[in-house]
């Protein structure tokens, strides 16, 4: 029989419950049974449950401590606490809206049977609902797209869309058409960012308004330095390679601690860690970056200890420029080690006041899953890759830093330089031996493309980038494609097809967040 449902009941007494447990399981529900609150805050970090049963007084963490880890972890799952006070407002008041009933000892097995069926139903109907109003959203998505939009209305359209992605379950045929609505987006929005990026170059060193976005080398200055030299210090963390959906589970996590306040800035072109981190942390277009440091441009853009380890240089350089008077420090962080010896020594970071952290680990991650079956097969679609994402960092050395940061008295700043696409679509490319390698983008003479598949850049200085010799010039991918030569056409079309990849001009890559930390315990 397949299960109806999946229950996780918690109880220090659970082998006296084996009745109303044979019950459920002869109705077609799953069950699983743990004996104390930890084990059920565990099994809710590992798993889905559609209702949980919840006693209210068990050894070690109760039911109580239990209920606001679970609602933490996975704030819309049903949870019924079963207690042995009959004292209804005081539960009520003790709990709130964070129960979506209760139950008091002794409960028979049709009681609880009764429940479930409440409770699923009810789920099943905000499911529905959600699904709905999707499609009843559809229609209007679809016209705005055929409208002249903005910047601002393309933030506003990706969020809606992202929003849905997250919320929309099981059904299967309604997330198609996300699907379909999604990339028929990417491929407007590509368009949009072909017909407007010159003309935001153009316009820069005015203050972005309603005709421009705020571009990467906007970061600090627009949403960093107001916060600076007020007395509380400011820390930066970009976190390299992180798209918006996978900020959002982050913020699921870090909301109890923090007021958060979302902004919006869009990566300069290409979408790649040498071109937007360093314009973060430069304060420059590439062009003004190429000229200003030659010597590290010529180093080249494949190595990560080239281009990428001049950032606290850059940064330095650019607050100089802006006549601003700081302390500064910074620190990479690639390997777990690194990232453990960070969360332990964070407060020393409070010391200066403007601290800069740049953190490898959703880049490693995006790479990793290009390169290895394993996670794959863990991650195969959007919706893993976000669980996979959130997993990590409520593990992580990072979110313990967030949590030893929000007892201090300091304001928070976290973005990122780019973000990543599913790469499901191949194109053709055709360059001389001297072309980069990035899948993404290239940069070279000769290059040749399906241009519906590809912005060209002619003039490199007019989006802002520098010329790469004489006659060269640049492609970028538009949407999921991913550029393969025709030289062994069909076997790097297999290797790199569904693999996380950025340098291109899609949503994903080049809408993203700037997002304002307060603690909650100093407002």
């Amino acid at each position: 029989m397949v299960p109806t449902a999946r229950i996780l009941w918690a109880d220090d007494e659970i082998d006296l419950l084996r009745p109303h447990i044979l019950f459920l399981e002869s109705k077609g529900y799953e069950v699983t049974r743990v004996t104390n609150g930890s084990d059920a805050v565990a099994s809710v970090r590992e798993d889905r449950f559609d209702v949980i049963f919840l006693d209210e007084q068990m050894p070690g963490i109760g039911g109580l401590a239990a209920l606001a880890e679970i609602k933490r972890l996975d704030p819309g799952v049903p949870v019924v606490m079963v207690t042995k006070s009959d004292e209804e407002r005081l539960m009520e008041e003790a709990l709130g809206s964070q129960i979506s009933d209760y139950l008091t000892k002794p409960v028979n097995p049709s009681q609880i049977l009764l429940t479930c069926k409440r409770l699923l139903e009810r789920s099943r109907i905000e499911h529905e609902r959600i699904s709905q109003e999707y499609l009843q959203s559809f229609a209007a998505i679809s016209r705005e797209l055929a409208d002249d939009l903005s910047h601002a209305d393309w933030t506003r359209i990706y969020d809606l869309l992202v929003s849905y992605d997250r919320r929309l379950e099981a059904d299967e045929a309604v997330r198609q058409v996300l699907a379909d609505q999604f990339k028929e987006a990417n491929r407007v929005f590509s368009g949009f960012v072909e017909d407007r990026y010159a003309d935001w170059i153009a316009s820069v060193g005015r203050e972005p308004d309603e005709d421009r976005p705020p571009l990467s080398h906007e970061v600090v200055p627009r949403f960093v330095l107001p916060h600076a030299g007020r007395g509380r210090p400011v820390v930066l963390f970009v976190i390299d390679c992180m798209r918006y959906d996978q900020w959002l589970e982050f913020e699921r996590l870090l909301q109890p601690l923090f007021t958060v306040e979302r902004d919006w800035h869009v990566s300069i072109l290409p979408t790649a860690t040498p071109y937007s981190r360093n314009a973060i942390f430069s304060g420059l277009l590439p062009v003004e970056l190429a000229r200003r440091y030659p010597r590290i441009w010529a180093d080249g853009e494949d190595d990560e200890v080239s281009r990428n380890r001049n950032e606290e240089e850059f940064l330095v350089d650019q607050l100089k420029r802006k006549r601003v008077d700081l302390r500064t420090r910074y620190a990479k962080i690639i390997s777990t080690q690194e990232g453990r010896d960070f969360a332990a020594s964070v407060h020393q970071f409070l010391q200066a006041d403007l601290s800069a952290i740049v953190v490898n680990f959703v880049d490693i991650l995006a790479h990793s899953r290009s390169d290895s079956a394993v996670l794959k097969e863990i991650a195969p679609d959007e919706r893993a890759y976000r669980a996979l994402t959130r997993t990590w960092f409520e593990h992580s050395w990072l979110f313990q830093a967030f949590q030893t940061l929000s007892e201090a008295d300091c304001t928070i700043v976290v973005t990122t330089d780019h973000g990543a696409v599913r790469a499901l679509h191949e194109t053709r490319v055709m360059g001389d031996r001297e072309t980069s390698t990035a899948l993404r983008y290239k940069y070279g003479r000769n290059l040749r493309c399906d241009d519906r598949h590809a912005i060209f850049v002619r003039d490199p200085e007019a989006f802002g980038l520098p010329r790469q010799g004489a006659g060269s010039n640049f492609i970028i991918a538009k949407e999921d494609y991913y550029f393969v030569y025709p030289t062994n056409f069909h076997r790097y079309v297999n290797m790199y097809r569904d693999t996380m990849q950025h340098g291109g001009a899609s949503m994903e890559e080049m809408l993203l967040p700037v997002v304002t930390l307060r603690p909650r315990s100093r407002s």
